[in-house]
């Protein structure tokens, strides 16, 4: 029996690539796809999510409206930097069709929740955007935590500098709260951080083979990522391609033999000067019981071939 997948995206760019991605693996069975915030509003997240998995030929996959602000704020703005990487529609300013289907009605944390129960340990949680969505399903269904197959977040850094500050990463910035929430939970947590996104690239000649496949799809991915390979290019120049972090966390779920892990139980800090700190929790560092994972090395090659690869050959279907 195939994994089942959930994704819980802030649908910009490298979370569309995440879709593609785990709709291309054999591997696993995408069941659905929870919204939230962080590179655009959770409206907009849901609307391009339910777009890109109409154009990648796969309407059968259900999206549910998450949260749309931290879990100790009451409102979210999109801040300028993530316009300018992800563009004003989350996905590259790329204009693609509205999908004729609704959001689903039930709450992305009740689905989350219900998930759970009927999938149990096949089922692996992937959130690419802050953790809001599954530390509240953790506070209104506890039990969860033992019953869930595996978390694999993007987000985080921890033998690497943030990248909103010294220390912080982005998505955990979002909502340091929920994510501290989260590792303390004793959930079963594998944290794909920049240590590991930051070496996986794709560049211009990579999508060209998305291109040249003469698909709306592809089209689509190649005119979409090159935006950000071009945004890239003003934020981080040294590196010479975009970072591919959500699609990562995706093969993670898939293959954890992509990636070295760390065993440490970790917590976030959320108050004083370094709030949105991932780091080894003190407190239970002399625990043998480990419930967390944390990615510091990543076999690059073999990851963006796959990638190029798996998302090439459902692009040039589409």
């Amino acid at each position: 029996m195939s994994k089942k997948m959930i994704l819980d995206l802030d649908t910009g760019v490298d979370d569309a690539m995440a879709i593609a991605y785990a709709l291309a693996s054999p591997e696993v069975e995408l069941i659905g796809i929870t919204g939230t915030y962080g590179n655009v509003l959770v409206d907009q997240g849901v609307r391009n999510s339910l777009a890109i998995t109409d154009i990648l030929g796969h309407p059968e996959v259900p999206v549910f409206r998450g949260i749309e602000h931290a879990s100790t704020k009451d409102s979210f703005e999109v801040l300028p930097i993530s316009a300018f990487i992800h563009g004003k529609n989350g996905i590259g300013d790329v204009e693609i069709p509205d999908s004729p289907r609704p959001v689903e009605e039930q709450s992305a944390v009740d689905f989350i929740i219900e998930a759970v129960h009927k999938y149990g340990k096949d089922l692996v949680y992937v959130p690419t955007g802050p953790d809001t969505n599954i530390a509240a399903a953790i506070k209104k269904d506890p039990e969860i935590v033992n019953l869930i197959g595996n978390i694999v977040i993007m987000g985080g850094a921890l033998t690497v500098p943030g990248n909103v500050n010294a220390w912080t990463e982005a998505n955990i910035s979002q909502d340091p709260e929920a994510a501290d929430f989260l590792f303390r939970s004793g959930a079963p947590v594998t944290m794909i951080g920049l240590d590991v996104t930051l070496q996986t690239l794709l560049t211009y000649k990579d999508t060209q083979k998305w291109r040249e496949t003469g698909t709306k799809s592809g089209e689509f991915f190649a005119d979409m990522v090159d935006f950000y390979i071009k945004a890239y290019e003003t934020t981080a120049p040294h590196l010479g391609g975009c970072g591919l972090h959500d699609p990562l966390a995706v093969a993670v779920a898939i293959d954890p033999t992509l990636v070295t892990l760390l065993d440490l139980n970790m917590k976030v800090d959320v108050e004083g000067p370094t709030r949105g700190r991932t780091i080894g929790d003190e407190q239970r560092i002399t625990d043998p019981h480990k419930t967390m994972k944390a990615a510091i090395a990543v076999d690059v090659d073999r990851f963006v071939n796959e990638l190029i690869e798996r998302i090439g050959n459902l692009v040039a279907r589409n």
